[in-house]
């Protein structure tokens, strides 16, 4: 079909005609999507559908549960899990892991939310989403759960003894669910949903606290799926170009063979009535910097769309930035380093969350006295009009661009429609619709609409919660200790010898490879069902005042520019001060405007504004280098004249003298940093490894990564020493950074849009400053073993290793070898059996290789692992169809569809990496030729003791001494 054809309702599917077991009971149009909305129920089980029929090749299926939890188990969280490990059809171990290895899909996952389980793929190609789809179905509907228990042993919790005989906790989200309460934002989540709905789902942890997780039995695990994962109780989701009679018949035969297990209702989702909670507080073992306070106010029901829209831009409007006027107010009252808000939504009563952290003496007695004084004198006196306005504009300009990051657009789309259908069968399209609730609240600005919901949501509210976070010295690992203690005193030695047992026979079941004939069921494209890849538009050298690639795409009306200047002429120790200079544009004063006029200027003219670094380099020298620093922008095209000066008025006309706001910033950036280190310690520790071998990678971390926190922290632990000299050093930087001089100018978007640009901006304010000789040299990197203490009751575990001689493979054969290593090796060992929540490897470009884990309980036992890989792929003997699954799913990865701003992204970066025209192309072909025996000959590189290696692990202080490695050990945060 055309898109044409989808603007209009198609007649073959009018209210009442029947599709394959199927009846059409709505259809109405959707502009959002340029398409229609088809609501139907399967008549044999009153399962609902939806189908939001659009021109998208990128096509999706999802079906959602809903799932209330009772208490804080995360039963639902382990059934996600849990039947992603086999089912009746397809009797594998772990069919969700042979997907990820094989298929072509663009998105596979599974997520627990607190009142919702949903299970969504996505692919370009049809037979392959048919083939996710009947994996998934058959997987929520006959899961092996109820002949394989160990299954929820693996993945809910287990007891280990240990050779001295102590007891220790183990299971994929025991350990997912430590690392994630480890998080100060997430236990306070959960702790100011305790306050706010204490009668109700939405007071429990959907995830589990590993607290109550130990307590879920077996027969409650099998007693939550049997209720739940009924068809009645079921949401699908079909999106995209499909033939939909053709999907609706496969469905429909998969849900005439549903089991109905008779098991009892679902558990209630229910309103809760309101609560006025006073303050009350949470102890937790964290560092003492991570103090806080958590303040909720309920908006109303999901019901409402308008008013949760309404909400979030009231958000915004207040809090969205330093220069907001509550944040403003809250800010100066010194009571903290940060201050922020969010909307909670997509639950059946949303809710707003103010939250502050890094506490100053006597902040969680003052705090909600002061956001309730403040926002009685807004609602009084009146919110800026130009703020509310620019937070409009800004929200329009999100939901039309429609970015939802690494989410395909069906997927978050499926997903949003259960933020309104969950809780009404009429409110299916609540929540993709939103031109209609923008005129609203557009209209809304000449009648007081905002100000009237401020006073309702806060300053008359009836239904709030506050809760501090307080640091302390012991917390629930003392708890766990303790209770498992207490269980070791009441066991026997044939009690141990049962534990023991019974962990041997699940590391059997773990270890013993599926049967030829198990995987044989499962569906699988070969390589002649790769279609050829679409026609990537080559970007263009564009004439202008300055050097500009242009990349003429459909961008729906939106420009996008990114200025590129090199930063080879500062030293390596100015890079740091690069970095600052990044966090501080856009929110400080310049000569012609405050920098709450500034704030506001931007959201009202701009989709985006970002100021970022990166850092260049070549595939065959590690020790290049070329940072970079970023300014990026967004419009829609009748404002490409703002886009032309606001960004260049930023960065050549800011002001550095208020070192108030300055610091202000500053603080918040290293706060952001530690939680991060927290939340991500993957993704951190596998750049600090990296950083043992590449230029590349010293020169980012200098910019924003681990080695800008510690100077920041010193920074701002030396502020009264070093503040005096901020104003002149960073003006005198920016003069020498934002030059004529080795700029690259990117635009996205049409070449009319593209000419109007120049011609507003002209040489964007830059001129030539004469020498641009390159100082920047970076010495050479050390391979060291380093571990950095943070909160967190779980490990994040690299290895990082330089180039090897023995390396002769292609980046093609890498990217094939690197999806067997991650998918099977890897998560066999370090996730199945070692307790991880998530792993991988990576060979880069420049021949590094990476090793990482996510929420491990192991160090030693990780990196033990790691070391056997080389082993393991020297030996590996795949099938042709196993290698060929391998294959697809590579190739189907690297021609994954990109929106037009990640499309000129990639192309700017390729530019700047100087790759030769058709480098895609050749990594492609070797992708598809790869072999068996070629693959097994890389492992001479794994195995290569001649190559330098690295370890960096972020954990715990006491996991890090436990180590035998002899860790480096800095302290990073400290408990």
């Amino acid at each position: 079909m055309s898109e044409k054809d989808f603007l209009a309702a198609d007649p073959a599917l009018a209210v009442g005609t029947r599709h394959a077991g199927f009846t059409v009971t709505g259809v109405e149009r959707l502009p959002e999507i340029s398409g229609h909305a088809y609501l139907m129920r399967h008549d044999a089980s009153g399962a609902r559908a939806l189908w939001l029929a659009c021109a998208d090749v990128n096509r999706a299926f999802a079906i959602g549960f809903r799932t209330p939890p009772v208490d804080d188990t995360g039963v639902f969280h382990i059934i996600e899990h849990s039947v992603l490990c086999g089912s009746d059809r397809y009797p594998v171990k772990e069919p969700f892991v042979n997907l990820l290895k094989t298929s072509m899909q663009t998105f596979l996952n599974a997520m627990t939310f607190p009142d919702k389980t949903v299970y969504p793929v996505a692919s370009t190609n049809v037979a392959d989403l048919e083939n996710l789809m009947g994996v998934y179905l058959d997987a929520v509907l006959h899961p092996a759960i109820y002949r394989r228990p160990r299954i929820f042993e693996q993945e809910g919790w287990h007891l280990e003894a240990a050779d001295d005989g102590s007891l220790s906790y183990n299971g994929v989200v025991f350990n997912e669910m430590k690392g994630a309460l480890s998080d100060p934002d997430d236990a306070l989540y959960q702790a100011v949903g305790r306050a706010l709905f204490p009668d109700t789902c939405y007071g429990h942890e959907s995830g589990g606290n590993p607290r109550a997780i130990p307590s879920l039995t077996y027969e409650a695990f099998l007693d939550a799926h049997a209720r739940h994962y009924a068809l009645p109780n079921s949401y699908t989701v079909l999106y995209g170009d499909l033939d939909i009679d053709r999907e609706l018949a496969f469905i429909d035969e998969r849900f005439r063979g549903a089991d109905r297990r008779g098991a009892g209702a679902p558990n209630p989702l229910e309103l809760q009535a309101p609560v006025r909670a006073e303050r009350t507080t949470l102890e937790m073992a964290t560092a003492p910097s991570n103090s806080s306070v958590g303040l909720a106010y309920v908006v109303g029901t999901a019901a409402e769309r308008t008013r949760v829209l309404g909400a979030d831009i009231l958000l915004d409007a207040l809090c969205g930035s330093n220069e907001a006027p509550l944040k403003r107010r809250v800010l100066d009252a010194g009571l903290a380093d940060d201050f922020s808000a969010i909307l909670v939504d997509g639950v059946l009563q949303p809710h707003a969350l103010l939250i502050l952290r890094g506490l100053r003496d006597g902040a969680g007695e003052r705090f909600r006295a002061l956001v309730e004084e403040t926002c009685a004198e807004l609602a009084e006196g009146g919110i800026p009009r130009d703020k509310l306005e620019a937070s409009l504009a800004q929200a329009e300009f999100n939901l039309r661009e429609g970015d939802f990051g690494g989410y395909p657009d069906g997927v978050a789309l499926s997903i949003a429609a259960l933020s309104g259908w969950l809780y009404d069968d009429g409110r299916a399209l609540d929540y993709l619709r939103y031109e209609d609730a923008l005129a609203e609240l557009k209209r809304g600005l000449d009648e007081g609409y905002f100000e009237r919901l401020l006073r309702e949501l806060v300053c008359e509210s009836k239904h709030a919660a506050e809760v501090e976070l307080i640091p302390v010295e012991e917390g629930d690992d003392a708890e766990e200790a303790a209770e498992l203690a207490r269980l070791r005193a009441g066991m026997g030695e044939k009690d141990l010898e049962a534990v023991r047992a019974e962990v041997a026979a699940l590391r059997a079941e773990q270890e013993a490879p599926d049967a030829p004939e198990a995987l044989a069921t499962l569906p699988q494209l070969t390589p002649a069902d790769i279609e050829p890849p679409a026609p990537e538009p080559a970007p263009l050298e564009a004439e202008a005042p300055l050097p500009c690639v242009a990349h003429e795409l459909d961008t729906h009306g939106i420009d996008y520019v990114y200025h590129y200047f090199d930063l080879r002429r500062l030293s390596l120790e100015e890079l740091s001060w690069a970095g600052v200079l990044t966090d501080l544009l856009g929110r400080l004063d310049t000569a012609r405007h405050t920098a709450s006029d500034l704030d506001t200027l931007v959201e009202t003219n701009l989709g985006s504004l970002d100021f970022f670094c990166e850092t260049a380099t070549r595939d065959d020298d590690l020790s290049f280098a070329a940072p970079r620093l970023v300014v990026g922008a967004s419009a829609l095209s009748e404002k490409v004249g703002s886009l032309a000066t606001l960004p260049s008025e930023v960065w050549g006309e800011t002001s550095f003298g208020d070192l108030g706001r300055i610091r202000d910033v500053l603080t918040q950036r290293k706060v952001s940093l530690e939680q991060y280190f927290v939340g991500s310690g993957h993704a951190a520790a596998s750049q600090r490894a990296n950083t043992y071998f590449s230029a590349a990678a010293v020169a980012s971390s200098r910019m924003g990564g681990l080695d800008y926190y510690l100077f920041l922290r010193d920074l701002l632990a030396r502020w009264d020493e070093l503040s005096p000299e901020l104003p002149g050093r960073l003006s005198a930087l920016a003069a020498r950074v934002f030059t004529a001089d080795e700029v690259t100018v990117s635009f996205t978007g049409s070449a009319a849009d593209r000419a109007r640009f120049w011609e507003t901006g002209g040489t964007l304010g830059l001129a030539h400053a004469g020498s641009v000789a390159h100082a920047l040299e970076i010495p050479v990197p050390e391979p060291r073993n380093e571990g950095f203490a943070i909160p967190s009751p779980v490990c994040y575990v690299a290895r990082a290793a330089g180039r090897s001689a023995a390396d002769a493979g292609a980046p093609g054969q890498w990217a094939v070898a690197a999806r067997a290593l991650s998918y099977d090796y890897l998560w066999n060992e370090v996730r199945v059996k070692g307790g991880a929540y998530g792993c991988g490897f990576k060979h880069s470009t420049e021949g590094l290789t990476l090793f990482w884990s996510f929420r491990d309980p192991s160090v030693d036992a990780t990196l033990a692992r790691y070391d056997a890989a080389a082993a393991w792929l020297a030996g590996w003997e795949p099938t042709p169809e196993e290698l060929d699954g391998y294959v697809v799913a590579t190739v189907a990865a690297h021609d994954a569809p990109l929106k037009p701003r990640q499309l000129a992204r990639r192309q700017d970066a390729a530019r700047f990496d100087g790759r030769p025209a058709g480098w895609r192309d050749a990594v492609r072909e070797q992708e598809l030729s790869a072999t068996a025996e070629g693959l097994r000959g890389l492992a001479a590189a794994l195995a290569d003791e001649g190559a330098p290696r690295g370890v960096c692990v972020f954990g715990g202080r006491e996991a890090l001494e436990a180590s035998g490695l002899e860790l480096q050990i800095t302290e990073l945060v400290s408990e």
